[in-house]
């Protein structure tokens, strides 16, 4: 867990004296990255007092400028019981009332505020910051991996940790990135000190697994998904899915669908679908015209390429890996697929991140 720097300790306390500025309560840090789980850490334990009444919170430092990035923060701290407090430098008015449907309490610099407890209830918004005033890591933004390329091999390295270790072509491959990438891939990885090793044959190692799995969740729906060629249908029964084998398309279930088949726990409204290239487009005909599949923009079936290729996986599983399945769920931002995000984040990402 990388050290708080001064920076994000200044948005903390500067939201801190905002909250006080615009709504005359007093909040104070009593910790710093205290312990969770014996893999995660939260930024900073606080404490707000209202009324004598003192409210007990672990705050998560992050700049929040898309609603995808919610959904993954809340179900982040729900699985261990916490009482979470987002503080961002700033949250705009949108984005405060996604946090209230989503009852994800808040700070920012500005003086916005969503709060709510025994006693306690204060929403603020529409705040705005100073000029010069957001000095938020924009250095750091800058550095984060978030391309496509960087994901696609991310994700192969989270599924599959045996290739940390393999050769640049079986990863590669792997991945469907260039082979003269996956040398950069892992430069960066290193200089983040999300890896270390490298150096001798089988010595890399990676350091942290659970930083790694919440970044690419978070950009996989803005940076990578929108590139797989998504293509939207309707079928004319609603439940023709259910008898449907579809590895014999090469193809795999995700999002509520895999859901469904990987916890018992959710009932589809929408499908998903990851085609995978070999024969892709004589198989999706053949899928299109065996279900009587007709093309639509509002449709509920979409249909994306597949940006992996684990060769290991013979034969086919039907549903894409939990991970997948994971950030489509949370991306929607639907409590029901929020609910079952959750579980499969505990049955299977939570329980990798223990063991690796």
């Amino acid at each position: 867990m990388k050290p708080l720097n001064d920076k994000e300790q200044a948005i903390l306390l500067r939201a801190l004296e905002a909250l006080h500025r615009t709504t005359d309560i007093v909040g104070q840090v009593v910790d710093r990255e205290p312990a969770i789980a014996q893999d995660f850490r939260a930024d900073a334990r606080v404490e707000v007092k209202v009324n004598g009444q003192c409210h007990r919170y672990m705050a998560e430092i992050k700049r929040v400028d898309r609603f995808a990035i919610l959904g993954n923060i809340r179900n982040q701290y729900r699985q261990h019981g916490d009482q979470l407090l987002l503080v961002a430098p700033r949250v705009t008015t949108e984005i405060a009332e996604k946090c209230r449907e989503l009852d994800l309490q808040f700070i920012d610099t500005a003086g916005n505020a969503y709060l709510r407890g025994p006693g306690l209830y204060v929403l603020v918004k529409g705040q705005r910051l100073g000029e010069g005033e957001d000095f938020w890591l924009v250095e750091q933004e800058g550095k984060r991996a978030g391309t496509a390329t960087n994901l696609r091999v991310f994700f192969a390295l989270l599924c599959k940790p045996e290739l940390l270790n393999a050769p640049y072509r079986d990863i590669n491959q792997t991945a469907g990135v260039a082979l003269g990438a996956v040398g950069w891939v892992f430069f960066g990885l290193n200089a983040r000190g999300y890896i270390t090793g490298g150096k001798g044959k089988g010595d890399r190692a990676l350091l942290e697994r659970q930083k790694l799995v919440q970044e690419w969740i978070t950009n996989y729906p803005i940076k990578l998904r929108p590139k797989l060629n998504p293509r939207r249908f309707r079928a004319p029964a609603t439940d023709w899915w259910k008898e449907v084998d579809i590895t014999k398309y090469g193809a795999q279930w995700g999002a509520e669908v895999a859901a469904e088949k990987l916890t018992a726990s959710l009932r589809p409204h929408a499908l998903t679908i990851y085609l995978h290239k070999e024969q892709g487009q004589r198989n999706l005909t053949r899928m299109v015209a065996e279900h009587k599949l007709r093309a639509d923009l509002q449709g509920d079936i979409e249909i994306l390429d597949a940006f992996w290729d684990f060769k290991d996986e013979k034969p086919m599983p039907e549903t894409v890996q939990p991970l997948l399945a994971y950030a489509d769920l949370i991306a929607t931002l639907d409590p029901r697929n929020l609910e079952a995000a959750k579980i499969i984040h505990e049955r299977y990402i939570a329980t990798t991140d223990t063991e690796a």
